[in-house]
């Protein structure tokens, strides 16, 4: 069955849904974007979700559309369009349409544009087996912290990882791991774990924030800082988080096993509580 999609304003079947040639999220990737999970015909972490999204429009200067009340409802309408109930709502802005130029005039409508994709999330094989990570040379602007829709450099680096036979990349700079191509990273030594802090090297990931916030819960002192490759190595365990992955143990990094190479017992257990939180706290 087809989609219903949101654009500009009209809901639409996917397949008739269309935008200007000149928008310049199209153009220009002069856009940010969010994604919120759903559970059970839920929202997940929605309010951290908007928050980052207003965020990033006023970063780069693009007037919200809509109030945090108003992306609410436009959201809940699309899950139940939609008949949802496990998946993921994505959800793009740009600054609008106009004739191509580098320079954009001020006051441009803004763009939006909003679609469900249906997916299992919950009962994800690759929690029991582990991510095999590579790394890769971060070669991304350097404001990480906006969620923008320029996401060319991290898409290489998803393919750079599945032509060496991996299921991701961690993305490396100064000899310090900065995040995965869409994750954030972290490793556990004895009862410390460890991630870059937030700032602009970093995406401020919604699911990072619920994930770190639980860390004392499993006995875990948080240490934000970066890492290097090879303390990832010779860690205990590791592992990513995001919208669309939870909490993902990691088993080997650069093809060198993490522990004993299989997912550890601290990532099984802050998934299981995060998605515990998420379940009950989905609007």
């Amino acid at each position: 069955m087809s989609r219903t999609v949101y654009v500009n304003g009209d809901w639409v079947p996917e397949e008739a849904a269309t935008i200007s040639v000149f928008d310049r999220g199209f153009l220009m990737a002069d856009g940010v974007y969010e994604v919120v999970t759903v559970l059970e015909g839920k929202l997940v972490d929605f309010a951290g979700h908007c928050r980052r999204l207003h965020r990033s429009l006023s970063e780069l200067d693009i007037a919200s559309p809509h109030t945090e009340e108003e992306w609410l409802q436009l959201q809940r309408d699309l899950v139940h369009r939609n008949r949802l109930r496990e998946g993921l709502v994505y959800l793009q802005v740009t600054r609008g349409a106009e004739d191509r130029d580098f320079a954009w005039s001020e006051g441009l409508t803004p763009g939006v544009v909003m679609f469900t994709q249906a997916r299992s999330l919950v009962d994800n094989p690759l929690v029991e087996r582990g991510l095999d990570i590579i790394t890769i040379d971060d070669l991304r602007w350097q404001r990480r912290d906006i969620k923008t829709v320029q996401l060319l450099y991290s898409s290489m680096g998803k393919m750079m990882a599945k032509r060496a036979g991996a299921h991701d990349a961690w993305m490396v700079e100064d000899g310090l791991v900065t995040e995965g191509t869409s994750n954030n990273a972290y490793i556990i030594a004895g009862r410390r774990l460890i991630t870059r802090q937030a700032g602009h090297a970093i995406l401020q990931g919604i699911t990072r924030t619920a994930v770190l916030a639980l860390a004392a819960e499993t006995g875990l002192e948080l240490e934000e800082r970066p890492f290097t490759v090879a303390e990832a190595q010779a860690a205990d365990e590791a592992f990513v988080t995001s919208a669309t992955t939870f909490v993902m143990p990691v088993v080997t990094v650069d093809g060198v096993k993490i522990g004993d190479g299989q997912p550890g017992p601290m990532a099984r257990k802050l998934r299981e509580h995060y998605l515990q939180q998420a379940r009950d706290a989905a609007i």
